[in-house]
């Protein structure tokens, strides 16, 4: 079958290069020349692991293709999906669904047979009955169903969630659009991959449900660390003795400093307003929200705290490791390091970075931090050392070496990849998170 991604960003580019890997022929729209321009000489838009490889096989293949023409690009597809950004709209939180209408109208001005159209971008409920309806106002004598699928892809392991993944959704209102997604995903239905067929309005609050729920495990365990803090108890035993619940489970149970990227932020905002607008609102994704946020900033205090205190911390340096919200990915989107970093300069505290694959991003965002080309040119001479990515490169420092380079043996490790007793037998004065 052939497929039209419009949208060549992250969700779109990993779609496209495995339905593609699947033997579907696949062509990704995006309006930016430039995007497409580089994609065609093999140059990703994005860091995710093993995403250039996939991409370069199916190009190599004839499967793969790009283009900024989406007239060129839908003709003749049978499945032609929507995953441009829905990012919160300024002002009021709600997903700023203007790219989603305007790509439903220049597909429905440009259809040149029957086809499914399905969102593949996160979207508030009703969504799908507004592109139905822009489809139908752009006069097209078409056939066209219109499906939700939303992806549940995690940056930095997006592919084998791709190809592997623990369920597919899929909202659709007559036996058409049925039978395309099943003949879209029949690789998938060959690996009894579960697929869930549902309305398409509640295929749409699945993936704001399933993100709200992630999110909230994140903070909860968040608000234990702090308890255990002031209690004298270890998180980290605390989120292994209710995780071995299988009602509750291991997953998002790492206590850190919150919750950011790509998803989680906007989608949780966008859930809150979806439920007001309803008259059924979502007090404890609100109060998620709430904690999230001054979490980030708390943990910028925590650093100050290990320096001295506020009138000791100025002027002293802290060498931050790691600036992307998680590892294997350079998406900066909502990290907590843009808040922790925020809450150190305005303490009149220098800051020097390093992280693997997140400094290009991170710079216009960050311009009063000094990006570093490894973790010890950023840790010489700094008075605290700042762990606020878990990346592999940070999990085993050469501790003699950053005592050499530092100016104190002080470490904050926010992702608490480090033993405090380790850390204290080499000399560190050692703060980590819900760990007395």
């Amino acid at each position: 079958m052939k497929i039209a991604m419009v949208g060549s960003g992250y969700v779109g580019l990993v779609s496209g290069a495995c339905f593609a890997d699947f033997g579907h022929e696949v062509v990704c729209i995006d309006t930016d020349q430039g995007k497409i321009d580089r994609l065609e000489e093999g140059i990703m838009p994005i860091y995710e692991p093993g995403l250039e490889q996939l991409v370069a096989t199916n190009v190599s293949a004839g499967r793969l293709s790009f283009s900024t023409d989406l007239a060129k690009g839908i003709d003749g597809a049978g499945a032609i999906f929507i995953a441009v950004g829905t990012p919160s709209r300024r002002g009021d939180g709600h997903a700023d669904l203007s790219y989603v209408h305007e790509v439903a109208r220049q597909v429905g001005e440009n259809l040149s047979g029957n086809a499914v159209v399905v969102t593949k971008s996160t979207v508030p409920v009703g969504t799908g009955d507004a592109v139905e309806r822009i489809l139908k106002d752009s006069g097209t004598e078409h056939r066209v169903s219109v499906v939700s699928n939303p992806e549940f892809l995690r940056e930095g392991a997006a592919i084998g969630d791709f190809k592997r993944p623990d369920r597919i959704v899929i909202g659709v209102e007559d036996d058409f659009g049925r039978d395309v997604m099943r003949e879209v995903y029949r690789p998938l239905f060959l690996n009894e991959s579960p697929i869930l067929f549902t309305s398409r309005r509640t295929s749409e609050l699945i993936k704001y449900a399933a993100n709200a729920f992630l999110a909230t495990k994140i903070t909860f365990i968040n608000e234990m660390a702090d308890l255990c803090e002031k209690v004298g108890a270890n998180v980290q035993d605390v989120a292994r003795g209710i995780g071995m619940d299988n009602r509750i489970g291991s997953k998002f149970l790492h206590a850190g400093p919150g919750y950011g990227g790509s998803c989680f932020p906007k989608d949780t905002l966008a859930l809150i307003k979806t439920a007001e607008d309803a008259g059924s609102p979502t007090r404890i994704v609100e109060a998620v929200v709430q904690v999230n946020d001054s979490r980030k900033r708390a943990m910028g205090r925590k650093v100050i705290e290990a320096l001295g205190g506020t009138e000791e911390a100025r002027g002293k340096k802290a060498a931050l490791l790691g600036l992307t919200f998680k590892p294997n990915t350079d998406d900066m989107r909502d990290s907590p390091s843009i808040a922790i970093v925020q809450a150190l300069v305005d303490a009149g505290v220098e800051v020097a970075a390093f992280d693997p694959e997140g400094m290009e991003q991170a710079a216009p965002l960050l311009p009063h931090v000094t990006m570093c080309e490894d973790p010890y040119a950023a840790i010489k001479d700094a008075d605290v050392v700042v762990i606020a990515t878990e990346w592999d490169a940070f999990r085993a420092l050469d501790l003699a070496r950053v005592k050499q380079l530092a100016n104190k043996p002080v470490m904050v490790d926010l992702r608490n990849i480090y033993h405090p007793d380790d850390m204290r037998a080499a000399g560190f004065e050692y703060t980590g998170v819900g760990r007395s």
